[in-house]
């Protein structure tokens, strides 16, 4: 499934995205809020994606990259997972390389997201999870309509210290 915006093309993750994606799992900076660190290689990412890639009819988690053309290098990745179908709900998220940011397009691609989402897919709920003091997430979610919801404690380890995590939703209005 391919979704466009004004200037994004949201094509379904490849194998062959590794290097590009790299550009951001491979940055500390990037990665500081997630859940894991930075990659060290391209083989790394190629890993992950190998692994993680849904297969053909699995329809619990739609992840694509974002792309400035049709055929352009991934600038960032956005999904929809722990797709429900039957309480219609899904989890979101979101992953662009720092060369990007600041300019709109985390927004532009999760605003088409969320529209899929609530539209083609017919869900009524969308949630995200992000560590506390990642306060560039939080400020995009609330952008987009998502309001606080919880706390979960102590819920990851990163380098060997429990961080907490927020919960955001919005239902479909």
């Amino acid at each position: 499934m391919i979704l466009q915006t004004q200037r994004l093309t949201l094509r379904p993750i490849r194998v062959e995205d590794a290097a590009a994606l790299y550009q951001a799992r491979g940055d500390a900076d990037v990665m500081r809020y997630w859940d894991w660190p930075e990659k060290s290689s391209v083989e790394q990412v190629r890993d992950i994606l190998t692994a993680h890639i849904p297969e053909h009819g699995d329809e619990s988690m739609l992840w694509w990259v974002a792309a400035l053309s049709p055929d352009g290098p991934a600038i960032g990745e956005c999904d929809l997972s722990e797709i429900d179908r039957h309480n219609r709900r899904a989890e979101v998220g979101f992953l662009f390389t720092k060369a990007y940011w600041g300019q709109g397009y985390a927004r532009e691609a999760m605003e088409r997201v969320i529209a899929f989402g609530f539209g083609e897919l017919g869900l009524e709920r969308l949630w995200a999870r992000f560590h506390d003091g990642n306060t560039a997430s939080q400020r995009l979610l609330e952008r987009l309509g998502f309001t606080y919801e919880g706390r979960l404690r102590a819920h990851v380890v990163r380098d060997g210290t429990r961080r907490d995590c927020l919960v955001y939703g919005r239902l479909r209005e």
